[in-house]
């Protein structure tokens, strides 16, 4: 079976991760565990979030739920080392892709400068078959991985280019997480706890799914172990993986 085809470890020999996702909480099932790994290993990490998840809690107001849904991403982003969380208030549901969105992530890879960045799955599925993605999680991928490029290019976005701001072409993968074509994993069998503790962090959101009997435990282990398998380890995150080559 496809699934049980061993992962290549991931490189980890950089400094600076930038993860870019459209709501609150897309971190937290399944990625957030090796971000734990990374800033354990000194490694720099910045949360950018592209909407406030403003839409995502039935029977809570918009206005409402984007406080309580930043507070939350804020709190989350602690438990696994990560002290910068920006969000970029976005309509929550209705993202697009294309040159504005791109526009928008390529100032934040600029300003930011890392040699990695995370999004969500932007794939149709996320098991290569019937379990459909969201909208939301489809453009934002595409357009980091469109705006990973656009950042080094010194004739897009060039009104951008102010104040010291220059193009930064030294993106070396953009990296999706739990993409149905992932390849490459990250042993986080030693963070597993702290990724769980950062999907906890989400509490109100995790109250109003379905029937209100979520297990994030049950779920993260359920992501988890899987991809362990195919690493040879208890736990892991997998990913696809797109190196750039711009340098």
């Amino acid at each position: 079976m496809a699934e049980m085809t061993p992962l290549t470890p991931v490189a980890e020999d950089w400094q600076r991760g930038l993860a870019v996702v459209a709501h609150p909480d897309d971190l937290e099932f399944g990625a957030a565990a090796a971000v734990a790994r990374w800033t354990g290993q000194g490694k720099e990490f910045v949360y950018c979030l592209v909407t406030s998840g403003e839409a995502g809690i039935d029977g809570v107001t918009p206005d409402r739920a984007r406080v309580v849904r930043e507070e939350e991403q804020r709190a989350s982003a602690v438990a696994v080392g990560v002290d910068v969380v920006e969000f970029l208030g976005q309509p929550d549901g209705l993202l697009e892709y294309g040159v504005p969105l791109r526009r928008e992530l390529a100032a934040v890879i600029r300003r930011h400068r890392p040699d990695i960045v995370i999004t969500n799955n932007f794939r149709d599925t996320w098991d290569g078959a019937y379990a459909l993605n969201q909208a939301d999680h489809i453009a934002t991928g595409r357009a980091v991985l469109d705006a990973a490029r656009d950042a080094g290019n010194w004739w897009i976005f060039p009104e951008q280019l102010t104040d010291g701001v220059e193009p930064w072409n030294r993106v070396r993968e953009v990296w999706a997480a739990a993409s149905p074509l992932a390849a490459h994993g990250v042993d986080v069998t030693a963070t597993f706890d702290r990724g769980l503790a950062s999907l906890r962090a989400h509490d109100a959101y995790l109250r109003g799914l379905g029937d209100g009997s979520f297990d994030p435990e049950e779920f993260l282990e359920g992501i988890s172990r899987p991809a362990g398998t195919r690493l040879g380890v208890r736990y892991g995150a997998a990913f696809e993986v797109f190196p750039l080559g711009l340098h």
